[in-house]
């Protein structure tokens, strides 16, 4: 483990600085400056991006990296390479003309009074840079070099997102030009991508197609259905929020979502670098190898989300009086139990470790077809009727149902078809302590100020999860941390 938790590990700080400036983004900058129906607005239209830009890519950032090692020459690698880059362009270009072309479509994708349909231009631009932004990290990942990618991923357009919102404070950019200059962040994000990526490997041109292209093609296409819908899962509930209510509830939302999110940092920065170690596992069919890379993800993530899990929901009632002293603003303590329903399915999520990677780089990646498709027509049904019934609220409701039971369906498919689950006797203890701790500071009032509340509260219910999971030895690898920080002391 000794790549994967130092790579990690710098993952983990630039996610940690990635979420104190979203945090101050999401829950201060953005609703002071901009006020929640702009907030809500620009959320919105980026969450449209984020639905189409799996279109664009059509996964084969995904088949870099699962092919990438099975290849056996640097020739073929190269080609492989190569290709990743022109084949989007066979879906970028004739889509948009298309949707330009044909007003229809954007009316029936979007509700007559929506704001986000003046937009268009922004919802393609970003998904078009992220798409690529994406396929030159895969070229990163493959070279197990995840840091620097990592940090453009996460903290450069948290880092533009404060500019530019100074800039909107102090009058230098009025809304339109907030949203041309964030474009062009992300296309300078994309160049600063492909400038190193090229730095660390730069692949021989030789214009030919892969190999095995039939193979790439049929794998692109299943993972192209199962990202769209994936990313409907996620982003969809802002856009019909936005819709179906309107646009402040998407800020009151996103701030409860982003608060939520938290919990999710240490998985994506494993990931990161655990899913080239799970496709080469594979590709040599080395089975032990595998389901250690399984086991120890699933434990040491359920362990670190556990502690932040336990940290936010103890603290909600503190967290929502400050936000509202922040913004001197009414409105977002409505968001409160989407907190509690997100990070359930956070941390639900984190426990099953590198699951989706063995899913997605083996040879049954094609049942990711079927569960992804049903849970993006069950989240569009959920979302329907629960928003419509519980306001936003409805929204967390039917992302925590559709979620849990596809990671169910995920369990049993890896179960039965490798014969390896993520789960140990300590998942178990693990899962004890934080509904322990959990329980036992919820009901904990400090009668002071919302952020020396925070504070109180944080660092004994932390100190104390930490010094648990240390004498109980839940994690050899946590320890091991632990004891060289120690030593460093």
């Amino acid at each position: 483990m000794g790549t994967i938790a130092r790579q990690s590990f710098y993952n983990v700080i630039s996610i940690l600085i990635a979420f104190a400036l979203g945090g101050l983004n999401t829950i201060v900058f953005y609703p002071r400056v901009m006020g929640p129906e702009f907030h809500g607005l620009i959320v919105a239209m980026l969450a449209n991006s984020n639905i189409v830009q799996p279109i664009f890519s059509y996964g084969i950032q995904f088949s870099v990296i699962k092919f990438y090692s099975a290849c056996t020459s640097k020739r073929e690698q190269d080609n492989l390479l190569i290709f990743s880059i022109f084949l989007p362009l066979l879906v970028i270009i004739p889509l948009i003309v298309t949707v330009y072309q044909f007003e229809s479509i954007t009316n029936y994708l979007f509700a007559d009074d929506s704001p986000a349909k003046s937009f268009l231009f922004l919802i393609f631009g970003v998904a078009v840079a992220t798409a690529y932004f994406e396929i030159f990290y895969s070229w990163l990942r493959i070279q197990k070099n995840t840091v620097f990618g990592n940090f453009l991923k996460e903290v450069y357009q948290r880092v533009m997102i404060t500019v530019l919102l100074s800039l909107y404070l102090v009058g230098w950019l009025d809304f339109d030009g907030f949203v041309i200059t964030l474009i062009i962040g992300y296309y300078v994000r994309l160049l600063l991508i492909l400038s190193y990526a090229l730095w660390v490997y730069r692949p021989e041109i030789h214009w030919q197609l892969p190999s095995n292209i039939g193979v790439v093609l049929r794998y692109c296409s299943y993972i192209f259905f199962t990202g769209f819908s994936a990313s409907l899962i996620l982003d969809l509930d802002k856009s019909m929020i936005e819709q179906i209510l309107k646009p402040e509830y998407v800020s009151f939302y996103t701030v409860a979502i982003f608060i939520a999110a938290v919990i999710d940092a240490p998985s994506r920065a494993m990931v990161q670098i655990v899913s080239p170690m799970v496709a080469e596992a594979l590709n040599e069919n080395k089975q032990e190898r595998l389901e250690e890379l399984l086991k120890k993800s699933s434990l040491n993530l359920f362990l670190v989300s556990g502690l932040l899990f336990v940290l936010i929901t103890t603290n909600l009632d503190a967290i929502y009086k400050l936000i509202e002293i922040l913004n001197e603003k009414k409105g977002y303590a409505t968001g409160l139990p989407i907190v509690l329903l997100i990070a359930v399915t956070k941390l639900f999520s984190a426990s099953l470790g590198c699951l989706n990677n063995i899913i997605t780089n083996s040879e049954y990646y094609r049942y990711l077809l079927i569960f992804s498709i049903g849970a993006a027509s069950l989240a569009f049904a959920l979302n329907l009727e629960f928003i419509n019934s519980y306001g936003f609220v409805g929204a967390a409701i039917a992302t925590l149902v559709v979620v849990t039971l596809f990671n169910f369906l995920k369990i049993a498919l890896v179960y039965f078809k490798l014969k390896i689950h993520p789960f140990s006797l300590n998942s178990l203890w693990t899962l004890l302590l934080i509904l322990g701790l959990y329980f036992i500071f919820k009901n904990i009032e400090i009668d002071v100020a919302p952020f020396y509340s925070i504070l109180i509260k944080s660092l004994v219910a932390g100190v104390l999860y930490l010094v648990l999971s240390y004498f109980l030895v839940l994690s050899e690898d946590v320890n091991e941390f632990i004891n060289k920080f120690l030593k460093k002391q």
